[in-house]
């Protein structure tokens, strides 16, 4: 279980690290932004995922169950910020669907308008968040010591 955890959650940040890239480069961190996300709220779930990630990874390495459970408490605020974000991100989404009801997709209410996570394809949010309830799920199967 500790490396399926290990896997799903090395794909959870690939996904994340990819809607990352899109919201800088479309300006998200500027002070100028028209994002609904804050930059704090943002930094604030990739490092305490990041750093649950490194603790898994030692955890996985030495088997030190202490460092196992820290991991998994650490994952708390992350989903908290996660689903934060979530929250915030689906109004962006749905007036982006509401501006094009012809099926004209996010290029027709222009490219430079809008905040920038609105660039963020539905199916890397969706993977993203399913595979970081399985990572929440393998780590705390794995902390319990189910599958070994």
């Amino acid at each position: 279980m500790d490396i399926a955890a290990l896997v799903t959650w090395v794909l959870t940040a690939i996904g994340g690290f990819a809607m990352l890239g899109m919201w800088i480069s479309r300006g998200g961190h500027r002070a100028s932004s028209r994002s609904r996300l804050a930059p704090g709220l943002i930094f604030a779930h990739l490092g305490l995922a990041a750093g649950g990630l490194v603790l898994w990874i030692v955890y996985v390495l030495t088997d030190a169950a202490v460092i196992g459970w820290i991991a998994l408490v650490v994952l708390v605020p992350v989903v908290v910020l996660g689903f934060t974000m979530l929250a915030r991100w689906i109004p962006t989404y749905r007036s982006t669907r509401a501006a094009a009801p012809t099926g004209a997709g996010r290029g027709a209410a222009g490219a430079g308008e809008g905040p920038p996570e609105r660039a963020f394809p539905v199916p890397v949010v969706g993977a993203h968040g399913v595979l970081a309830v399985v990572t929440v799920l393998l780590a705390l199967l794995a902390n319990l010591g189910v599958g070994s």
